[in-house]
């Protein structure tokens, strides 16, 4: 094998462990908000209320700290 093969062949075999990297990342992300999901929909009105609040409130946050940093 040639040096330009034995990198292209190494540089195959990484993207492809990429790749499985990724795939595997998004399965994982998939199956974490599902069992988000199931957990949310079983929580009390008042409860998903509270969690809203919370997360509007950190959203809010967000934006205002990146309307900051861009002086928006």
């Amino acid at each position: 094998m040639s040096d330009t093969s034995k990198t292209s062949a190494l540089s195959n075999s990484s993207s492809a462990a990429d790749a499985g990297r990724v795939i595997l990342v998004g399965v994982l992300g998939g199956l974490a908000s599902a069992a988000g999901y199931l957990v949310y929909t079983r929580l009390p009105d008042e409860q998903k209320e509270r969690l809203n609040r919370q997360v509007r409130g950190l959203i809010e946050a967000r934006i205002n700290e990146i309307r900051a940093n861009f002086n928006i």
